[in-house]
């Protein structure tokens, strides 16, 4: 089983990001006009001190010049940051998972030293995956006990020119990160006759690149963490060594993520918000005096908070698990965890129990938990997208019933 006696080094990380939550986000994130739905975007700055401080490059291995943080560490570092901001935990969680993915795993050498150097070098070069599209609701819901039907997923198609070079046509929607990248891993049909995932593949464009516009989602009309846009290809021009993988064979589909077993970054970020509200409600109770003494030393109340207590503890042992076995899969090979997508059981376990807490929290500041002008009503908010954004707890759930009887999914088109 995994330990969780933490390492020096993954103490260091801790305390370093707790205090630059505590010194530079929250200051910022706290002011009554933050605390409104459409109020989404942080001080650029704050993304840079994040980035001098190696979180944009926490997952790239040591030596392409990242920090080479394991999978249990980078949730570590998520819960803290979602402590202070969920948005620009969110952001940062991004592009340092793509970056461990896209230069330490999929690139070639000649993408690598191209892309790398203007990475390392630029705290504002961030990073996107494209592969939502409009009206795409092939893969939704789960057919349960049936294969998935993929037809349709991807749209967007890349036609190759004589000279090798690529023409993209095509939509992509609720991009995270997309008005923040500047290079962006985009998924295309290069294949118009292939079905489901066969013919898909993964181009890599920058975010300047000529034909590529971008349209900014409205913050407070779209429930999402972080920062989201349309990207718009019209006979965007990419050049053939720009091609990650082999042609027609994505190295960006499925993977341990598609089975509910890769990293459970979601789920820490969740359970930051979860603590931030317990925090806040904490020190309220410490200091809100009724009848002659702190309110937390009326039963009712201590009793609340102890139950959160409570909840937030189990949550946070259900990521960590489900965060080291991303990093140990022979855990599953040799029994040492049961063969179940743990992924998604924290997931579903999570995103439920924080929605709670948030809920209990403001139940603490009596009818100031509602008050606009008070963060308990954006955690709540910030709680109910997590329940509710991406896949549904539902499908989550008969995912996990179909791992329980040994079900195998199959695609079909």
């Amino acid at each position: 089983m995994y330990n969780l006696h933490l390492s020096a080094e993954q103490l260091e990380i801790r305390e370093t990001v707790r205090d630059f939550v505590a010194q530079e986000i929250k200051p910022i994130a706290l002011k009554p006009d933050r605390l409104e739905a459409g109020e989404r975007r942080f001080p650029p700055e704050i993304l840079d001190k994040a980035s001098q401080m190696g979180l944009r490059t926490l997952a790239l291995s040591e030596e392409l010049g990242g920090a080479g943080a394991d999978n249990l560490t980078s949730c570590i570092v998520a819960e803290e940051l979602a402590m202070g901001n969920v948005d620009v935990a969110f952001t940062l969680a991004e592009t340092s998972t793509l970056a461990h993915v896209l230069f330490d795993q999929a690139m070639t050498p000649e993408q690598r030293a191209r892309f790398l150097p203007r990475f390392l070098e630029d705290d504002r070069y961030h990073l996107a995956f494209a592969d939502h599209e409009p009206d795409s609701d092939a893969g939704l819901g789960v057919n349960y006990h049936r294969p998935t039907v993929t037809e349709a997923l991807v749209k967007t198609t890349a036609v190759r020119q004589g000279n090798g070079d690529w023409v993209v046509n095509g939509v992509k929607n609720f991009v995270a990160n997309a008005p923040l990248a500047r290079l962006i891993a985009v998924q295309v049909k290069t294949d118009p006759k292939a079905s489901g995932t066969n013919g898909v593949s993964t181009l890599l464009v920058p975010g300047d690149a000529p034909g590529l516009a971008l349209k900014e989602h409205d913050p407070a009309s779209v429930w999402y963490h972080g920062t989201r846009g349309e990207l718009v290809f019209k006979d965007c021009r990419v050049p053939a060594g720009n091609l990650l993988g082999a042609e027609g064979k994505s190295p960006l589909t499925g993977g341990a993520g598609a089975a509910g077993r890769g990293i459970p970054q979601f789920q820490a970020l969740n359970l930051g918000v979860g603590r931030a509200a317990y925090e806040a409600a904490l020190d309220y109770a410490k200091l809100r005096v009724q009848g002659g003494r702190p309110i937390i030393q009326h039963q009712a109340i201590g009793t609340l908070l102890a139950e959160i207590a409570i909840k937030l503890e189990v949550a946070r042992n259900t990521v960590w698990q489900a965060a080291w076995a991303s990093d140990h899969p022979d855990a599953y090979t040799d029994r040492s965890l049961a063969d179940l997508p743990l992924e998604t059981i924290a997931r579903v376990f999570t995103s439920e129990i924080v929605h709670q807490v948030a809920l209990d929290a403001a139940e603490c500041f009596g009818a100031m938990g509602v008050m606009r002008d008070m963060p308990l009503q954006k955690y709540v908010r910030d709680a109910l997208i997590f329940l509710h954004s991406s896949q549904s707890n539902s499908d989550a759930k008969l995912r996990i019933a179909e791992a329980l009887t040994g079900y195998q999914r199959q695609s079909t088109a």
